[in-house]
């Protein structure tokens, strides 16, 4: 990994996470390497490598995807890669996500208000950030030239068959912590979807370099 300069608690939470490889199971890793090559393969030939990351409504699991990718990217000094999400639907990024990745030490400041507010997201000082707000993929990929779409929900996975545009496209799924909005298991459920998420993007781009 560079030494790129995350804020404090931030580079805690990923310290932690960087030694919990072991704990992916042997399948997953198999997708996640699929991910790893797609991104080395676009850095060796020069090209920009776009990940548009896809569930129902762009509000959970889509969101912390393309925010830990984009953490990974920073880490692993890979400035050909440009991270995306998006939904089959747009609806707003979910509140208790927000919660939960701020926990991990990220600084998520809100930009608009409004039904579907943007905010922006950033790993450290020097990082611009990234904005974060719930759109279809087709706002996303309509733009892009190539990309891998990489499917984050059982239920958009199996819905969009084909995403039009796609070089790659890999079902990369996580569970809802949606379910347990409203109990006494929320915030850990979120907690867990952050840890989980942010453990594999890191091993995905680990094994692209």
């Amino acid at each position: 990994m560079t030494n790129f300069n995350f804020h404090p608690d931030f580079s805690f939470y990923l310290e932690n996470i960087a030694g919990q490889f072991a704990s992916i199971p042997d399948q997953r890793k198999e997708l996640l390497d699929q991910l790893g090559a797609y991104i080395r393969e676009k850095g060796q030939s020069g090209k920009t490598c776009n990940l548009v990351f896809i569930c129902t409504h762009n509000s959970r699991r889509s969101h912390i995807s393309e925010i830990f990718a984009h953490a990974a990217s920073l880490a692993n000094g890979q400035k050909h890669v440009n991270v995306f999400s998006g939904g089959t639907e747009a609806t707003a990024f979910n509140p208790n996500a927000i919660a939960a990745l701020r926990e991990t030490g990220l600084r998520i400041e809100a930009e608009s208000s409004g039904a579907n507010p943007r905010y922006r997201v950033t790993t450290g000082e020097s990082d611009p950030g990234i904005i974060c707000f719930s759109k279809t993929y087709e706002q996303v990929s309509d733009n892009l030239d190539d990309f891998a779409a990489i499917m984050t929900c059982s239920d958009a996975d199996e819905a969009c068959p084909i995403i039009p545009g796609a070089e790659v496209r890999l079902p990369i799924r996580y569970e809802d912590p949606k379910q347990f909005d409203g109990t006494t298991e929320q915030d850990q459920a979120y907690a867990d979807t952050c840890r989980i998420i942010a453990r594999q993007m890191f091993y995905a781009f680990l094994k692209s370099a």
